[in-house]
């Protein structure tokens, strides 16, 4: 049957609804309970109201059985006109699959023992014109699934799971940091420039101050402000947006926990992520080891530690002093970036680790020793200040989590803030950020920061091969003609 007829059938069923004297689109007559409460505790004989939506229907001559779904579990609804009534029972005959129902009556078993509900009264709460997809053939399409998650979510119960586990994640690590004594705080989204990382900025404008604005691409900045005004440990956990491209680890608006710690360094930064991340994964999933994507991921420590620098002089011949020509020259050399004339030492880094990931394992491992050059942000090494306290982590070869000692000194972060911009294309100049600079000037402590994506970990924990797979509605181009 054509989806024109289907929906004109359940127009016609919504009328005579209507002139049977039912009410549509109606309010909860009564309070209702959860399914999922009522099959753990089940009352035999008690009078219930319910309410979700009907999922299956299956009619046996003057008795028809019910599936009706909330959030918490499902039920089946036994109607028949010795408990409906014959008037009731003739507006129920309008009832289809995917309606949404709040019902009333006795709760008991079936000869075969399944839990079920005698239906007594009934309200239509929402009349589905539409529906809904076949499980296997009708949702199938990756990107009708993620432009339609509401139908994903109700056909595909292992979806709503992934993302019921994503919520679990978040508070997970906001009761580990909690209870460490960190404070969460909130940051602004419009900057009136892009900083704290690299990359290129959603453009907006306000037009009460008649101002150009970015979203930001990173919170960092405000963060660190916090710690010059004496929070000595804060963390918030972000929305942040970057104008750039989309892939299976890349949307152009993701998650981020961002923590920072006075009187810390990288160091401390190592060990707080090893045991967040392994709490985190002992809290939703029972045990320090998992299976992503056909592999086991297992975060028994220590953790493996490999250098950034002795593996891209080993693979590439770079050494830490190479200005971005320099480098550009010797990746070519090698066969990358033949076509490229010139690239930014951000772009040259991003393109280096894309080409160490293929080298680096799917057990957690921190990469350390970053070039200072690549770092504008971070702390240099007293034995070699071409070399920055900062660390990246990866786990099952691909980035999950960045840290380094924080830049206190106002005079060496503002020469390179000024260093960072001469390496800026004409379109992506920026001034310096003299509000982070005149409240490091006031003098902020010693501290270490950390970022850890939370798409990506979600990713891991929940076993999705796509960020698209995490985030209910990842950013989509517009439906074709």
């Amino acid at each position: 049957m054509e989806i024109n007829e289907i929906i004109q059938q359940r127009k016609a069923k919504l009328e005579s609804l209507k002139l049977k004297g039912e009410a549509l689109y109606a309010g909860l007559c009564a309070p209702c309970v959860d399914i999922g409460g009522l099959l753990n505790d089940f009352p035999v004989g008690k009078i219930v109201s319910i309410a979700g939506r009907i999922i299956a229907k299956r009619s046996h001559g003057k008795v028809s059985f019910l599936d009706i779904r909330d959030s918490t579990g499902k039920i089946q609804l036994y109607v028949k006109a010795d408990y409906l009534g014959e008037e009731k029972m003739n507006a129920f005959e309008d009832i289809d699959i995917a309606d949404i129902l709040s019902v009333k009556g006795e709760l008991f078993k079936t000869h075969t023992g399944e839990p079920s509900v005698k239906v007594e009264s009934f309200t239509v709460l929402a009349k589905a014109l539409r529906p809904l997809p076949e499980k296997w053939h009708g949702l199938k399409d990756v990107e009708l699934r993620y432009r339609q998650r509401y139908l994903d979510l109700i056909v595909n119960e292992e979806v709503k799971e992934v993302f019921l586990l994503r919520s679990r994640i978040i508070k997970a690590i906001r009761n580990f940091l909690d209870i460490r004594g960190f404070q969460e705080v909130e940051t602004p989204m419009m900057h009136t420039q892009a900083g704290g990382a690299a990359g290129r900025p959603f453009k907006t404008y306000h037009n009460e101050y008649d101002m150009n604005l970015v979203l930001r691409i990173a919170p960092e900045l405000y963060l660190k402000q916090l710690l010059v005004g004496g929070l000595d440990k804060v963390y918030e956990i972000n929305r942040s947006f970057r104008n750039e491209g989309v892939s299976t680890r890349h949307n152009p608006e993701f998650t981020m926990l961002e923590v920072y710690q006075a009187y810390a360094n990288y160091e401390d930064m190592m060990r707080l992520t090893q045991d967040l991340i392994t709490f985190v994964a002992c809290d939703v999933l029972g045990q320090a080891s998992f299976a992503y994507q056909g592999a086991n991921i297992d975060l028994t420590v220590p953790w493996t530690v490999r250098s950034f620098a002795q593996m891209v002089k080993e693979k590439f011949g770079i050494e830490p002093c190479d200005d971005e020509a320099l480098m550009l020259k010797k990746l070519q050399v090698i066969g990358f970036a033949k076509d490229k004339n010139k690239l930014t030492r951000s772009q040259i880094n991003k393109l280096i680790e894309e080409l160490l990931e293929e080298d680096i394992s799917v057990s957690p491992t921190f990469v350390t020793d970053y070039f200072t050059s690549l770092c504008p942000l971070a702390k240099t090494k007293k034995e070699n200040p071409l070399i920055s306290e900062r660390f990246e982590l990866y786990i099952s070869g691909f980035e999950i989590a960045n840290a380094y000692s924080e830049l206190n000194d106002p005079i060496e972060q503002r020469r390179r803030f000024e260093e960072e911009i001469k390496g800026l294309d004409t379109n992506e100049k920026k001034e310096v950020d003299e509000d982070y600079i005149l409240a490091l000037e006031h003098g902020m402590p010693s501290a270490g920061g950390l970022g850890i994506g939370i798409d990506r970990l979600v990713m891991l924990l929940t076993n999705q091969p796509s960020i698209r797979d995490v985030i209910l509605f990842p950013l989509l181009r517009p439906c074709s003609e």
